[in-house]
């Protein structure tokens, strides 16, 4: 991921629930990452906080599970693994609403006195110990608001927003800090600001809110560990903030949604400063291709994108039940058949 080789292209993919149970039904395993030998492993700080804190905020909570860190609320959707997202902010019309929400404490809610251990073994075993820290800023504040209330926020209420942001950026950065504190190699990061076609918002909007607040997660992060790896996940279309994604210290971007972006281009324009996670489209080649098709994009994007090292090989996106396990092995063997010849 530092553009030093392209000798080996590391890959990885995940599974949702319907295909880890495939895996599980053709493999007699559980765990795909070790099976298949993915090269990272995620660790996060287990919230160890008070229970039950957004009761006032669920009159009815029938069938609503509720994250007990940030008191965002899923209600098991009517298909497949998908919900459908409870948003205990969203009647909110005062500051002294926001003021009153039992936000997270970055310090006395979470497990931290165990992480070093967690990374260290993780490195032990000769693999990266990458920090889960997405939906880092404005996903989470559209998830405890809502995304229309919120977008309106910025554009209507932006004392509000500006409130709001400022609590999860605090909240992010002490975090931040304690990852690198613990020795992570990789930190990431994300947030979904765009569409297929451009921005959610205005490039203005985005720079003015969350550009500044990013980069204040990321300087802390690097305070504390300057060679940590900054990783961020953003789906859709970044084309618009790639140069400023840069700029604020973000060093993997994925994962580069070719649907919407064509990856060799982006790496034409950003390779000497970027490093690509995904680049392989699971809205097309993964569900709908055949297993050529697969080996095919899989060998371009190697080809072209892997120039030069900087290439993490994986799907666009968690794989989804609509995809063949044909192609998943098509995958697999093309990776590991060009990582074998590179020996």
């Amino acid at each position: 991921m530092r553009r030093e080789s392209s000798a080996y292209v590391p890959f990885e993919f995940g599974l949702c629930p319907a295909l880890q149970e495939e895996f599980r039904q053709r493999k007699g395993k559980s765990a795909y990452w070790e099976y298949y030998g993915f090269p990272t492993r995620g660790v996060s700080s287990e919230y160890i906080g008070e229970l039950g804190r957004f009761a006032a905020y669920y009159p009815d909570t029938t069938n609503i599970e509720i994250d007990p860190a940030w008191g965002v609320g899923r209600r098991q959707g009517s298909v497949a693994h998908f919900t459908e997202m409870q948003h205990p902010m969203k009647n909110f019309q005062a500051l002294t609403e926001f003021e009153a929400y039992p936000y997270p404490h970055p310090v006395e809610d979470y497990d931290w006195a165990t992480l070093s251990s967690k990374v260290r073994e993780i490195q032990a075993r000769d693999l990266i110990a990458v920090a889960s820290m997405q939906v880092t800023i404005f996903e989470i504040a559209w998830y405890l608001r809502g995304m229309e209330t919120f977008l309106m926020d910025l554009m209507l209420n932006p004392d509000l927003a500006t409130y709001h942001l400022d609590r999860v950026t605090a909240i992010r950065c002490e975090c931040a800090k304690r990852y690198a504190a613990a020795g992570c190699d990789v930190l990431s990061l994300g947030d979904d600001v765009s569409t297929q076609l451009a921005m959610m918002m205005k490039v203005t909007t985005w720079r003015t809110f969350l550009k500044p607040r990013l980069q204040r997660v990321i300087q802390a992060a690097k305070s504390v560990k300057p060679d940590l790896l900054i990783f961020y996940h953003g789906d859709g279309n970044l084309q618009a903030i790639i140069p400023e994604l840069i700029e604020i210290g973000v060093e993997i971007l994925n994962p580069i949604q070719p649907e919407c972006m064509n990856p060799i281009q982006i790496k034409q324009q950003y390779g000497h400063q970027l490093s690509f996670w995904g680049t392989i489209g699971t809205q097309t080649t993964m569900p709908f291709g055949s297993p050529d098709d697969v080996r095919q994009e899989c060998r371009a994007m190697i080809r072209e994108v892997g120039r030069g090292g900087g290439l993490g090989l994986a799907p666009s996106h968690i794989l989804e039940p609509e995809v063949p396990w044909k192609n998943i092995e098509a995958f697999v063997e093309t990776v590991s058949e060009y990582n074998a010849n590179c020996r």
